[in-house]
């Protein structure tokens, strides 16, 4: 188990959930548009927000988020170590940096004691575009080992420090890669570890890499926060971390929906149905398990312990509960009535 954090109001690792993590995409120069994807992404489910801070100018986007939001602030530093500085003085929850591009030890000293003060939260990054050389020449390659030895020399720099309130994050492009190397530095060190596949491409592809990625190292018990990486809206970042969380058995949000390929025994339209299931139940928060099956095989056999569903049978739909038969419905009806008996609940 991953010692707990603490970063601003919330904690991580221990006993504690999963964390959803994105970062704003607004160019840092906009506030207000910096602020209202806040706004928006809380309300999506976002529990710890990361921010860009590439100058002295971003430094302001601190205030004027925390005044927007509930949920912690994390600063993302790169190259200035003065910049780490800022925006702990700031009231920033957390400084994400790479030690390696910080510059020398005395630098990462003085953020390190600046973050200790303020109670500062670090969650060191390294991933494969930003291998230090050394660590490249050696293996030739930013491999899995290269990436788990950085981070551990990374730790052992904030140890020196005296400082231990450190997240690690280890990314990839490769999902292999990632997956290997959080699995090496899961033994070596008990620090909360941030899974999240780097530079996963768009909406559809990048989702399939993270599920991969993050879910791998979630089902092993590795994992206290997460952030899937896409090249869209980062809203849809947070829906697809709730699935992926969802469907590795670690989080619990609203309904499950389990429902069946279809086959040649199909008599209705189930793809269309197990859709409209789909959407109507959306924002419900219940939790219970919902089954959208073609037909009695997949019904109340294999699906008997959904709280609730249909089993598809001639243009009818057959409503049962934890396995056994409610009601038989004609198939324009099926959607009203299993809603019906899912507001029973």
């Amino acid at each position: 188990m991953a010692k707990e954090v603490k970063i601003g109001n919330i904690a991580i690792g221990g006993n504690n959930p999963v964390a959803i993590q994105s970062m704003i995409s607004v160019p840092s120069t906009d506030i207000e548009g910096s602020v209202r994807q806040a706004k928006e992404l809380e309300y999506a489910g976002c529990e710890i927000l990361r921010a860009a801070i590439p100058d002295m100018a971003a430094v302001e986007l601190i205030p004027a988020i925390k005044d927007a939001i509930s949920i912690p602030l994390v600063a993302d530093i790169h190259f200035d170590y003065k910049l780490a500085l800022a925006a702990v003085e700031a009231g920033v929850d957390k400084i994400r940096i790479n030690p390696g591009n910080i510059g020398s030890e005395d630098r990462v000293r003085k953020v390190v004691e600046a973050c200790g003060n303020a109670g500062v939260a670090m969650r060191i990054g390294v991933n494969g575009g930003s291998l230090d050389k050394r660590l490249l020449e050696k293996y030739g390659a930013p491999t899995a080992e290269a990436l788990a030895e950085s981070a551990m020399e990374n730790v052992a720099m904030l140890e020196k420090f005296g400082f231990t309130d450190t997240v690690i994050s280890i990314k990839s492009s490769n999902v292999k890669t990632m997956i290997d190397s959080c699995r090496l530095v899961a033994k070596r060190c008990d620090y909360p570890l941030h899974l999240g596949v780097t530079e996963a491409g768009t909406e559809h592809m990048g989702i399939i890499k993270n599920a991969i990625g993050i879910g791998s190292l979630l089902v092993d018990g590795i994992g206290s926060t997460v952030r899937v990486t896409l090249t869209a809206d980062p809203v849809r970042e947070i829906y697809a971390a709730k699935d992926i969380l969802k469907a590795a058995g670690v989080r619990k949000f609203g309904v499950n929906i389990v429902s069946c390929p279809t086959c040649g025994r199909t008599r209705i339209n189930l793809i269309k149905l197990a859709k409209e299931v789909e959407n109507a139940l959306a924002g419900c928060n219940k939790d219970i398990t919902v089954a959208v099956m073609g037909c009695a095989v997949n019904g109340p056999g294999e699906a008997r312990e959904a709280d609730i569903g249909v089993a598809g049978g001639d243009r009818c739909g057959l409503i049962f509960k934890k396995g056994e038969i409610l009601r038989k419905v004609p198939e324009e009806d099926i959607l009203t009535a299993l809603l019906e008996e899912i507001e029973r609940i």
